[in-house]
């Protein structure tokens, strides 16, 4: 699992004058940061509001304003914080009732899935994969759904991606099961 790959800077964009990687990296390198943000606060957190809330803050993620936040929360309560670094544009979402959600404005879905995976095992989280399906309007945005676990927690988490090499948005989101 990715640690403390935000710690760089939050809200920067690409550095000025540093060469840009291919983009199929930056796709790639997408990927892994919501994925370890993934990890790092929805699967910590999930079904916790208040300590997700604090330890967002404690790392200094700023909050959205209303308008932006809104866009997120589908007119659900909650708070939205921006986690954009040098590799791209970051949300965490912190619903009221408890869900997270991290998303990447755009990355890689294979390789998104390809490190949850990875990242769930290196963890020692169990886990299985209880649907996966194209969504019915948008034709290249798919959804795979787990249920996992570790010791007495569990979680229900969903990743919706879109197909193909050019990337999209990814949205991983957890629930306390």
């Amino acid at each position: 699992m990715r640690v403390g790959w935000f710690i760089m800077g939050a809200v920067g964009g690409i550095i000025a004058g540093a060469p840009r990687p291919h983009a199929g990296n930056l796709l790639d390198t997408a990927a892994e940061q919501v994925t370890g943000l993934f990890m790092q606060s929805c699967i910590q957190f999930a079904g916790d509001k208040n300590g997700l809330r604090e330890w967002a803050r404690k790392i200094a993620l700023p909050e959205l304003p209303a308008a932006i936040r809104d866009r997120f929360l589908y007119g659900l309560p909650g708070v939205v914080f921006d986690a954009s670094n040098k590799d791209g544009k970051f949300v965490l979402v912190s619903e009221d009732g408890g869900s997270c959600a991290t998303i990447a404005q755009r990355a890689s879905g294979t390789k998104a899935l390809y490190d949850l995976e990875k990242d769930m095992s290196d963890a020692g989280i169990s886990f299985s994969m209880t649907a996966q399906k194209r969504d019915a309007e948008e034709r290249l945005l798919q959804h795979r759904e787990y249920i996992a676990s570790r010791g007495a927690r569990s979680w229900l988490l969903s990743i919706s991606t879109v197909e193909g090499d050019a990337g999209g948005q990814v949205m991983l989101t957890a629930n306390r099961n």
